[in-house]
């Protein structure tokens, strides 16, 4: 199975498997570079979807990857004030810090390590689903697992809206 892999996800399935995580890579038929896409064509809901944004940090140009609920906005200042001043990350940026291209960033195994942030909000479910290194690839995993494959620490970077008053 492993072999039948597109090369940018056999090597998060392979890492996957070197750390002893219980599941497979799976390669869905659609698209899963969105949120909505993903959980489509998985059938879960999007909050579920742990999606990976990539920002350059301002002042030394290092990757910061957020893994958000695909249900939330990412609140930048939140995470600027974590981690210093933001800026987006293209394309070009994000292929060289991370080795995966836009819609298959992956949790773990980045060609640079990121400051890393977690979602609290993935805290509340069961059961999660990420890309794995592809557009097409995705693996599930729990909150707890991905706390425990990525070692970054879990915070509070929804954009939350108030109302007016």
């Amino acid at each position: 199975m492993i072999d039948q892999l597109p090369d940018s996800a056999r090597r998060v399935a392979l890492l996957l498997k070197e750390r002893g995580h219980p599941h497979d890579v799976v390669m869905l038929s659609e698209t899963g570079k969105t949120s909505a896409e993903a959980a489509a064509g998985l059938g879960c809901s999007i909050a579920q979807i742990a999606k990976s944004i990539l920002f350059r940090r301002k002042s030394d140009d290092a990757p910061v990857l957020v893994i958000a609920s695909g249900a939330n906005r990412v609140d930048e200042a939140k995470i600027a004030a974590r981690v210093g001043d933001l800026a987006r990350a293209d394309a070009k940026f994000v292929r060289e810090k991370t080795g995966y291209a836009i819609g298959g960033v992956c949790p773990i195994g980045h060609a640079v390590k990121p400051v890393m942030l977690i979602d609290e909000d993935l805290l509340a479910l069961d059961s999660l689903w990420a890309a794995a290194g592809h557009p097409h690839a995705v693996f599930n995993l729990s909150p707890q697992e991905l706390i425990e494959l990525t070692g970054a620490p879990v915070v509070d970077v929804a954009l939350r809206e108030t109302a007016a008053s």
